[in-house]
């Protein structure tokens, strides 16, 4: 990534003004109507097999599932993603059901696509999305205790942004992406 750059014309404007906030607006609220337009977002992602291998467990301030997530938040993270309306925490299900498959290959591909879709869902309404990892997942794994064959693999925070979007974004160049798999470019 070098200097920030503006997005090409043409993107759609919901990916072109996403961000990833450090800082949520304490006092915005995500009302259960919010909340369920941004899961019925996600429920709609393509999956393989239309496996769905998704699932969600979500906690807004003053609620007992909130409670429970917030001691398990790194310190890096706690200092923002405390402020969010909503936290969300992601699961997929490895296992396929009715094979003798013990493992899906594209069980965690398929989630980041639910959660695509929930980030850009947020942005039609107002919101944002700041997905992260940075939390005690042996902690919150035993908190959660989620059934036999599901994994928690990470966290968003969603809320009303405090502040604009920084100017422009570095991102690496398109001729990156088509090279980087096959040898150095930039």
């Amino acid at each position: 990534m070098h200097r920030p750059q503006e997005p090409s014309s043409g993107i759609h404007p919901l990916l072109a003004g996403r961000f990833s906030p450090y800082r949520f607006d304490p006092s915005a609220a995500v009302d259960d109507h919010a909340l369920g337009l941004l899961l019925e977002a996600a429920r709609w992602a393509p999956s393989a097999g239309n496996s769905q291998p998704w699932g969600f467990f979500t906690g807004r301030p003053g609620e007992p599932e909130h409670d429970r997530i917030l001691p398990h938040l790194a310190p890096s993270s706690a200092r923002w993603a405390t402020d969010a309306g909503l936290l969300v925490v992601t699961l997929t299900r490895r296992h396929v059901d009715d094979t003798r498959l013990l493992y899906s290959e594209f069980a965690d591909y398929d989630l980041g696509q639910a959660i695509a879709h929930m980030t850009v869902q947020a942005q039609a309404m107002g919101l944002a999305a700041h997905q992260f990892r940075a939390f005690d997942l042996e902690g919150l794994t035993k908190e959660l205790d989620p059934s036999p064959g599901w994994a928690i693999v990470s966290m968003a925070a969603v809320g009303k942004a405090a502040g604009e979007p920084p100017e422009g974004r570095a991102r690496h160049s398109v001729a990156r992406l088509r090279s980087a798999p096959w040898s150095p470019a930039e």
